[in-house]
């Protein structure tokens, strides 16, 4: 099989797909977020091949500008994301680290399927690449999908060490003239201080934000209100651009790269049509709106509208939004705070995502109960009553599927995610979706179902980055543990 690498819009022959900008129709990076983004096929993108050496990934400090702030921060190659890094299902990506930062890092490649000592998990897969070191990172991509990279030591990822990875279908079947992707984040490095100091501040206190709330997360959304919420970098002042002619039928990959916010998304005077759920197929579903929490990816197709219209991505609880702009004609630019129909419209649930049948996965062989919970410190989270420091370990056999129930009995919603699998998730009618990510809202239930497929220790964790470093990370481990293992180090 064919793989390129692209560095700087050129494509050679060599394994790997990696731009400065999001090309195959991605938005822009490492441009003014206002320009407007290119638009073309992944075949037309994979056509133009040329020659270029492969691309490096370089964690370093830098500035970058977030529409009034100047901020100082930690990138990869200074771009915010960071380059857009795209293959072929099957194929083989190579994206060697150099870590120029002044502390250790690891890239964590999130929902990948992926071999264990290439996970990126420090204390789990890896030592974590020390300041001034270089660790090779090359593994096969099995699955087709939306995904995404970031560091996974600390709260590093709450800065602007995160970037977009997408594996196309060499047999797509869907039908469609542009495709773009859409990265959400919420930022306060350099703004509130670091995310160190944030997190030093939490683990101070014993009280949460009760103005962060929702009903549709039940109740406390977050910990933390960021000042800026952004998409692809971009400020509502200065918003990234999505350019395509009218009547073009566009594919949109929404990726959610926060620290602690969920986001309800809409594209204004459009519905969208649903047909992935963190990298896997499913069902078509139109619905006018989602709510995407962090980890969790949605693609979806438009037929675009002649004007121009508000990208918004609510920050759900916070009273704040990202926004940006489709341009598809010409038009004037609508108000950041355009209020959207869309938001009263069809929201999407888990229980309308179905997945194609030869995604199914075993009936289970048995039930492993999940608690997640929350100490009377009210800045700890745990899993089974067990912190990071001491993990909770959820044994599997090798070959078996077995059914996880996540029962969370604790005051606030968690998005959980595991690493280098794929779960079902339980929904009436038995053919819920394949995910890695799944939210659990406060007094739920969430039942997925894990088919042990792929050896290894791997993190099993809430990607709530604060709740994370608070605690609320376990194992699922093959066969008896490991006679020496490393728990991961964070505050506690």
């Amino acid at each position: 099989m064919t793989h390129t690498w692209w560095s700087g819009g050129q494509i050679s022959r060599r394994g790997l797909l990696v731009t400065g900008a999001f090309a195959a129709g991605a938005g822009l990076l490492g441009e003014p977020a206002s320009a407007a983004a290119r638009a073309t096929t992944p075949a037309r993108a994979l056509a133009a091949a040329g020659r270029s050496r492969p691309a490096v990934l370089r964690a370093r400090p830098t500035t970058v500008s977030l529409g009034e702030h100047t901020v100082s921060t930690w990138t990869y190659n200074g771009l915010l994301p960071g380059p857009m890094i795209s293959a072929t299902a099957g194929g083989v990506v190579r994206a060697p680290l150099v870590n120029e930062l002044p502390e250790a890092t690891t890239v964590h490649w999130h929902g990948i399927q992926i071999a264990h000592r290439m996970d990126g998990a420090p204390g789990y897969s890896q030592t974590a690449t020390p300041s001034g070191g270089r660790f090779d990172y090359a593994f096969r991509v099995p699955d087709p999908g939306t995904y995404f990279y970031h560091s996974h030591v600390g709260t590093q990822a709450d800065r602007g060490l995160y970037g977009p990875l997408v594996v196309h279908d060499p047999r797509e079947p869907l039908s469609y003239d542009v495709e773009f992707t859409v990265v959400l984040d919420d930022w306060l490095d350099g703004i509130l201080g670091t995310p160190d100091e944030v997190l030093r501040e939490l683990n101070a206190s014993t009280e949460h934000d009760d103005t962060l709330r929702s009903p549709a997360l039940g109740g406390v959304t977050g910990e933390v209100r960021h000042p800026l919420y952004l998409i692809n970098g971009g400020t509502p002042e200065t918003p990234a651009t999505f350019t395509a002619r009218p009547g073009r039928r566009a594919r949109f990959r929404v990726i959610n790269a926060a620290a602690d916010t969920a986001f309800r998304f809409a594209l204004g005077g459009h519905r969208m049509t649903v047909t992935h759920a963190d990298g896997f197929a499913v069902e078509p579903v139109t619905v006018d709106t989602f709510l995407i929490g962090m980890g969790e990816r949605y693609d979806f197709l438009v037929r675009l509208e002649d004007g121009v219209f508000p990208m918004v991505a609510l920050a759900e609880g916070k009273g704040a939004r990202a926004f940006a702009l489709v341009r598809a004609g010409r038009g004037t630019a609508p108000r950041t705070d355009v209020q959207l129909a869309q938001f009263n419209g069809k929201a999407l649930a888990y229980r309308d995502l179905r997945a194609r049948r030869d995604d199914l996965l075993p009936r289970p062989e048995r039930t492993i109960l999940v608690e997640l919970g929350m100490r009377a410190s009210g800045n700890e989270w745990t899993l089974n009553n067990r912190l990071a420091s001491d993990p909770y370990r959820l044994r599997v056999d090798r070959g078996e599927t077995v059914r996880v129930v996540l029962d969370n009995r604790s005051p606030m919603w968690h998005p959980m995610h595991l690493h280098g699998h794929t779960f079902q998730v339980h929904v009436p009618g038995g053919r819920g979706p394949r995910k890695d990510t799944v939210n659990v809202l406060p007094r739920e239930r969430v039942e997925i179902d894990v088919q042990a497929v792929n050896p290894g220790e791997w993190m099993f964790h809430c990607h709530n980055l604060y709740h994370q470093e608070q605690g609320m990370m376990g194992t699922l481990g093959y066969g008896r543990p490991p006679r020496h293992t490393q728990a991961h180090t964070g505050h506690h």
